[in-house]
């Protein structure tokens, strides 16, 4: 099995119900980065094993797949034991014997669609630029401290082909226009949304995945933001907003 098909069947054993697969390919050190569940293998195979005894049948559907050096990051959907369906991104990583040895993670309800039609989870799927992967990430890597961190947000413009920009957000349209305006909205409301951080850019050919804390709204935020590119230029946004509680942490390994 490739280390993309290791994860996916992890993530399948949350609606199968296979500890044994899980633990096949767990590291025994497992470092889990959840902070609702405990670290280490036999933490999630206790998890795969109360969602198989649930009354209502935990489903899982992933949506992309990606590979990128020791890591696989995902874009799924699931529903663990009929809760509601939750937008998802995973990240595993790998360690030099093949075994999933940490994993990271941003989840959010599902949504209906937003003013342009589109959900947190269609759109453009398919891998190409592979040659261009290391580009298609540094763009999003500058992109992301010029624009999301503000600090050169003249530049902005220049990371677009026009106004054409397809946007998955739940709560914002299509256009670099819109997004512009659904910000000013929220700057009138009082609302901010900061990016103070950047801890992981991922990619594989024209998609780039991009993990950062900040706040919203005030609150301690995990911001997952996957971008494709196309032509040197970003073209469509996927993302999962979630707030982060320390309150409900059951370990000690951070959210990062």
């Amino acid at each position: 099995m490739t280390n993309k098909e290791k994860a996916l069947a992890l993530i399948g054993t949350f609606a199968s119900g296979d500890t044994k697969k899980a633990a096949e390919i767990l590291a025994e050190g497992y470092i889990q980065h959840n902070l609702a569940y405990g670290t280490g293998r036999d933490a999630f195979i206790a998890s795969v094993d109360y969602l198989a005894s649930a009354p209502v049948r935990t489903t899982v559907r992933n949506i992309r797949a990606f590979e990128d050096g020791s890591k696989v990051f995902l874009q799924s959907v699931y529903n663990f034991a009929g809760a509601g369906e939750q937008a998802a991104f995973d990240i595993f990583r790998f360690d030099e014997n093949g075994k999933i040895a940490e994993h990271w993670d941003n989840l959010a309800p599902l949504a209906s669609s937003n003013l342009s039609g589109h959900t947190q989870i269609d759109g453009y799927t398919a891998v190409e630029d592979i040659d261009k992967t290391e580009e298609n990430r540094k763009l999003v890597e500058n992109f992301l401290t010029d624009v999301m961190q503000g600090k050169h947000l003249e530049k902005t413009a220049s990371y677009f082909n026009g106004d054409k920009y397809i946007q998955h957000n739940t709560g914002i349209a299509d256009g670099l226009s819109d997004l512009g305006a659904a910000l000013e909205a929220m700057a009138e409301q009082g609302i901010q949304m900061i990016y103070d951080r950047t801890h992981m850019v991922l990619a594989e050919g024209n998609f780039v995945l991009g993990v950062s804390d900040g706040s919203f709204g005030g609150k301690p935020t995990s911001y997952y933001d996957l971008w494709r590119v196309e032509n040197g230029k970003i073209a469509e946004h996927w993302d999962v907003m979630e707030t982060i509680d320390p309150s409900a942490r059951k370990n000690d390994n951070g959210k990062f």
